[in-house]
């Protein structure tokens, strides 16, 4: 039986920006190694598959490496995008995942989409063997870790602009990831930052939403205030609004969809 797949890019109002996901709206679910074929085939960052479940939809992500990972900002984007694009969902109608991290949600703010995500914050660690030597970093103004990832800040902008991190060895660092940021060096952003995850098949992400569950609190303790703004600072760039709300932090984006088709297999 055929499956839509629909691409497109989070975190992003341009075609060819931001975080490209993979989206399959399926009908009910389909079995674990078809999902990780799929996030195979697709070969990005990462694959969402959903299906209706109650009052909302079931949400799973994937990665190239078929693993399934616990919490995922860009893709719920794209899931949300999808639904709303394809008339599934009102306008008006808050979207409700069930997810590996609990009921997440999304509502459309204007041209923008609201996500509703635990925090994660960061809190002060020891850097573990490897992790600065393969960043390049030899006196970050401090390491940090949360639920999912290690985080390290730098004393500058151009500091987390120029890294030419060892893939190889920041893959073996024990973290889903790790989280490099500094206050930002763009009027339009609070900070900036840059992600990592080879561990699970991502070399470095293009824009994050799930890393800014980590970077909203942090920033939010430095700079005195919640509502903040992160540019994702990697090649494709994508811009990310963070508010944190107590053990929750809103992450704000826009999406457009840049490839549909369908999967015959």
């Amino acid at each position: 039986m055929k499956q839509k797949i629909v691409q497109v890019d989070s975190f992003t109002d341009t075609p060819y920006r931001g975080n490209p996901a993979g989206v399959c709206v399926l009908e009910s679910a389909r079995e674990e190694p078809w999902m990780m074929d799929v996030a195979r085939e697709m070969n990005l960052a990462e694959t969402a598959f959903l299906h209706p479940e109650g009052d909302g939809y079931r949400l799973r992500w994937f990665t190239p490496t078929g693993a399934e990972v616990a919490l995922c900002g860009h893709a719920t984007l794209a899931a949300a995008h999808v639904l709303w694009e394809d008339g599934r969902a009102s306008p008006e109608e808050e979207i409700r995942f069930r997810t590996l991290s609990g009921v997440l949600t999304a509502r459309r703010r204007e041209e923008w989409i609201e996500l509703d995500f635990p925090a994660t914050p960061a809190a002060v660690a020891e850097a573990p063997a490897g992790l600065l030597e393969a960043l390049g970093v030899a006196s970050p103004v401090v390491v940090a870790r949360s639920r999912f990832d290690y985080l390290v800040e730098l004393a500058d902008a151009a500091a987390v602009r120029g890294l030419q991190p060892d893939i190889a060895a920041l893959g073996r660092v024990e973290a889903r990831g790790v989280i490099v940021t500094a206050a930002s060096d763009v009027a339009e952003a609070d900070f900036i930052s840059r992600f990592f995850a080879p561990a699970v098949g991502v070399a470095e992400d293009p824009v994050t939403g799930s890393s800014h569950c980590c970077l909203a609190p942090w920033w939010a303790a430095k700079l005195g205030r919640t509502r903040l703004v992160g540019y994702q600072a990697s090649a494709r760039g994508g811009l990310v609004r963070a508010e944190q709300q107590g053990d929750r932090v809103l992450l704000g984006g826009r999406a457009v969809t840049v490839l549909r088709g369908e999967l015959v297999a």
